[in-house]
């Protein structure tokens, strides 16, 4: 008679991995699921202000579900410290214009899912990316993109960068 361990195995262990570690999500299917850590907008911001990032609103506000406000809830923290990442290696001046707030394109690597940082763009960002990071062509809307030696993704959207955040850069 045969049992299906393998399923209850995987069941067991994705119940003990939320038990042992509260605060981490467990994402993607059984076959590809990882663990994110979530980190709340009070969290990021200070981690921002730690290497000296700006950040900025249209509307001067931090909601989540209001889509002119720039949020950091949710955001994951791979993500936060791949700016930071960012922040030291380029020596740029580094202003974020866009969150987990919602208005952002859907997806599994989205805004809302903790994935991405939009830039102001500068100078100096931009050629960091250009001159540093491997040329990888262009996203399906057209937007050309940059990828990381960590793999992370770096779009030029016209008026600022669009950053996929997969890992922290190497932090």
């Amino acid at each position: 008679m045969k049992t299906a361990k393998a399923p209850k195995l995987r069941s067991v262990l994705t119940a003990l991995a939320l038990v042992v570690a509260p605060g981490v999500a467990v994402v993607g299917t059984a076959g590809e699921a990882f663990a994110v850590t979530k980190i709340s907008h009070a969290t990021a911001t200070s981690m921002f202000r730690e290497v000296g990032i700006t950040w900025s609103s249209s509307g001067g506000c931090s909601d989540r579900n209001v889509p002119t406000c720039t949020s950091f809830d949710q955001l994951n923290l791979a993500t936060a410290q791949g700016a930071q990442t960012l922040k030291r290696a380029s020596g740029c001046a580094l202003n974020i214009t866009g969150g987990t707030e919602t208005g952002h394109a859907s997806g599994t690597y989205s805004h809302w899912n903790g994935y991405k940082l939009d830039f102001g763009k500068n100078t100096c960002v931009t050629n960091y990316v250009k001159n540093t990071f491997a040329y990888i062509g262009v996203r399906g809307d057209g937007a050309p993109q940059w990828r990381s030696g960590s793999g992370n993704v770096y779009a030029d959207e016209g008026n600022h960068w669009d950053v996929t955040y997969y890992n922290c850069g190497g932090c």
